[in-house]
């Protein structure tokens, strides 16, 4: 373990729309190579990293279900779109000579491992960075919870939510300009309040397992390296 980081394996957990840029869909190569760029630095710290990405960016599950879609054929649809996601994360990755793997819930064999606790463990333990595509393999599950899912099992030391806010406020900080950001809340505290975390599935898993989360601001550059540090930014969920 590197003496001077504070964690040793992290789960990060990206949005799709994080990698829109400032485009309404799709991805931004900008912002992925950024991206890579900045869990390269984090890696060569000797830090583990899983990823988990949504996708967001080019399909919005939900909302296309409410017009009349049945809500598991779109939300296969949104696991689909975070396979695309992640392809362009590893090759973002590859090209900047990091090691990575990416293993899907849903097996496609000619670009993804199928995933297997087991292997991902292995992957970790020999320095690649491992990407978790298609969610949970399940519809009616958030990325949120896949991430959540695959943090615990691959015993990470915490979940890295990057947001394109510095934290969890008490209210919308866009909307709500007397908004005060929390540094430190329990899960109770999220679930009761309805903060707009993760949804309630993926925080009671993490609370069930004593999974923490931290909740950051990933279009600062340097913030995942000073996350893994353990300084403080963002807020951090955790039992008390």
């Amino acid at each position: 373990m590197p003496h001077h980081t504070r964690y040793t394996r992290v789960l990060l957990k990206l949005s799709g729309e994080a990698l829109m840029g400032q485009q309404q869909y799709g991805i931004d190569r900008a912002v992925i190579q950024s991206l890579a760029r900045e869990i390269k630095e984090v890696h060569q710290l000797g830090v583990e990293v899983a990823l988990v990405v949504g996708g967001g960016n080019i399909f919005r599950g939900i909302s296309t279900a409410a017009e009349g879609m049945n809500r598991a054929n779109a939300d296969y649809m949104g696991m689909l779109a975070t396979v695309i996601n992640c392809m362009a994360v590893q090759d973002a990755l590859e090209q900047m000579d990091v090691p990575t793997r990416v293993l899907s819930a849903i097996e496609m064999r000619q670009i993804a491992e199928p995933f297997i606790r087991r292997r991902a463990l292995r992957h970790l333990e020999r320095g690649r960075i491992v990407i978790f595509a298609a969610g949970t393999g399940n519809p009616f599950f958030t990325t949120d919870t896949a991430a959540a899912l695959r943090a615990i099992e691959v015993q990470a030391d915490i979940i890295m939510k990057a947001t394109k806010v510095d934290g969890i406020y008490t209210s919308d900080p866009v909307k709500d300009p007397s908004a005060q950001k929390l540094d430190r809340l329990t899960y109770m505290e999220v679930l009761a309040k309805k903060l707009k975390v993760m949804d309630a599935t993926a925080i009671s898993l993490c609370m069930e397992n004593k999974m923490p989360i931290l909740v950051f601001n990933m279009n600062e550059h340097g913030n995942i390296q000073k996350a893994v540090m353990g300084e403080n930014i963002g807020t951090v969920v955790k039992e008390t």
